[in-house]
């Protein structure tokens, strides 16, 4: 299925001189997305470090490479070139990019990509400033679904989204094989290998097996708290380990995209609680309760636009949740320059009503809008941010209106 980021490709390339790095979760689609993309030349050209030859051809250095796709011959346009996995290279992967950008940059576009954060490994080398720029590809969202096409502007005309589509998504999660195939028992076996790459091969690479083992177990803990506060005390307590390692072990999943956080804001909030993040998963269909699954789909789709809205240049923004030592909360606050935007609330239903909550933190914010969601109305054909006041919009339409 065409995903939205072969658009931002062809934006990047056609726009910068940069090379361009895709960043993601395993099996979100980066290899599909940078293959297809990189047929946008007459001249596409794929190495990748988990291929043994294409890797021998790497640590040979820079020249062996430009040889070996003989860019010292001229071409009727330019090429493309895809280093997959290439942050593999240990300590040695910013030093080559770099080598190889600045010899060979004005003949090739390069693209690379990477399944764990790029900083995951705290590789030494020359800074790569100021020579590419990050793009992160996320899983399937409402809007990518049912219009993988770039806009100009950040927030959309709602579009909807079949009913059957709607329920995968939520059932199903967000990658795009699940997603597509929508068969319990494909899932039941993907979604065990995904698990095993995950402890086997990117735990086991930067850990002891012995953390391994215990991080199992703090996956499964986070599994369970979805949307609420991370106390690192407790999960220590559980896990029999100290809560400073607790707080590394996230960083380690967040780095490797398991998981990911959103902070409090606490500008003008009064009695504002200052420090403990919320967590959520990168693959919602793992929550087992249906209510902190929406909440998590909600929050990856936020945080998915804030992320696209960011790497495209249309400025700065951010995800944060809001509570006070009174316990008033709501899910989250999208900010746009530093500035809040927006307030959602992510309901199942609609039948609870308007949370008062909403009212109370617009006042407090000066947010322009504030929504509460809810998956079981129908959707509409209207602008949600059409509205000033706190109003109840239907999750499949608001949802749409982002990327």
């Amino acid at each position: 299925m065409k995903r939205v980021y072969e658009g931002v490709i062809e934006e990047h390339f056609a726009e910068n001189r940069q090379m361009l790095f895709l960043i993601g979760p395993r099996q979100v689609g980066k290899t599909t997305t940078s293959l297809e993309s990189s047929r946008l030349s007459s001249y596409p050209f794929y190495l990748n470090w988990d291929n043994q030859a294409h890797r021998l051809l790497i640590m040979e250095g820079a020249e062996a490479v430009a040889q070996h796709l003989r860019l010292d011959i001229v071409k009727e346009e330019t090429p493309i070139l895809v280093f997959d996995e290439i942050h593999k290279f240990t300590r040695h992967w910013k030093d080559f990019l770099k080598g190889f950008f600045d010899t060979y940059g004005k003949k090739v576009q390069i693209m690379v990509t990477g399944s764990a954060r790029l900083d995951v490994l705290k590789s030494g080398g020359d800074s790569l400033m100021g020579r590419y720029f990050l793009y992160r590809l996320h899983p399937l969202s409402i809007r990518e679904i049912v219009d993988p096409t770039l806009s100009e502007n950040e927030i959309r005309k709602p579009k909807p989204i079949l009913e059957e589509d709607l329920h995968a998504l939520i059932h199903f999660g967000g990658f795009p094989e699940p997603f597509i195939q929508r068969k319990k028992r494909f899932y039941t076996r993907w979604k065990k290998l995904r698990t095993q790459l995950l402890f086997q091969e990117d735990l086991a690479g930067i850990s002891q097996i012995q953390e391994v083992s215990q991080m199992q177990v703090l996956t499964e803990l986070l599994r369970g708290q979805v949307g609420s506060t991370v106390n690192y005390n407790n999960l220590a307590l559980k896990v029999h380990v100290a809560s400073e390692t607790i707080k590394r072990w996230i960083e380690t999943l967040k780095a490797l995209y398991y998981c990911f956080t959103i902070q409090p804001w606490t500008t003008n909030i009064s009695r504002a609680i200052l420090k403990e993040p919320k967590v959520y998963l990168w693959d919602w269909s793992l929550v087992n309760d249906m209510g902190a699954r929406l909440e998590n789909l909600t929050a990856s789709h936020l945080l998915k636009a804030i992320h696209f809205w960011n790497d495209r240049g249309f400025g700065d923004f951010g995800l944060y949740f809001l509570r006070d030592k009174e316990k008033r909360e709501v899910d989250f606050l999208v900010t746009k320059e530093e500035k809040p935007w927006f307030l959602v609330e992510a309901k199942s239903s609609h039948q609870s009503g308007l949370s008062k909550n909403l009212y109370y933190y617009q006042e407090q914010t000066k947010a322009p809008h504030a929504f509460q969601i809810a998956f079981d109305l129908p959707f509409i054909h209207r602008d949600c941010f059409a509205f000033k006041d706190p109003v109840i919009v239907p999750a499949s339409t608001f949802l749409s209106q982002l990327t």
